[in-house]
């Protein structure tokens, strides 16, 4: 799964850097799809399932469709059209289009390599659920909690 976590990885840095660069609006959101679909393989390979549903359901899902709302009205006139057909050439959809392949070569690779022994025995020496997502993130140092709450130790206890 450190394969998946390192792609994925890759891949949230290279969209969201897109996002950041394209002065395009359309393209922009489509790589913040990618971007956002990649944090979510993330939460997936470190263990964290709920806040990777969590991701897709409200991020990937909901808040794109208002923004892609939003963008579609936003439409001004004759210029637009003329822009919207240049939208459509192939050589527009290579980059997204490239990512998002990668990106499902790590989901098939990662459902396919879940019934690996060597998989299942990391999965046995390791902690179930979220918990151990919290503590791969919080381990050593204050949290953003523990600051705001004023905790003078902070961070999350590490097991023995």
């Amino acid at each position: 799964m450190e394969f998946a976590f390192y792609i994925c990885g890759l891949i949230a840095i290279l969209a969201t850097l897109r996002v950041i660069t394209h002065t395009n609006p359309v393209h922009a959101l489509l790589y913040l799809v990618i971007s956002l679909l990649a944090i979510s393989g993330v939460f997936f390979s470190l263990g964290a399932y709920f806040a990777g549903a969590l991701e897709i359901i409200v991020y990937a899902g909901a808040i794109m469709v208002l923004f892609v709302f939003v963008v579609m009205m936003l439409n001004l006139g004759g210029s637009e059209i003329e822009q919207e057909r240049q939208w459509l050439k192939p050589q527009v959809w290579i980059g997204p289009a490239l990512l998002s392949a990668i990106m499902l070569a790590v989901i098939v690779y990662a459902i396919l390599g879940v019934n690996d022994p060597r998989y299942r025995r990391y999965v046995d020496q390791r902690e179930s659920g979220g918990h151990y997502a919290v503590r791969a993130l919080c381990s050593g140092g204050r949290t953003g909690v523990d600051a705001a709450a004023g905790r003078p130790g902070g961070g999350v206890p590490r097991r023995s």
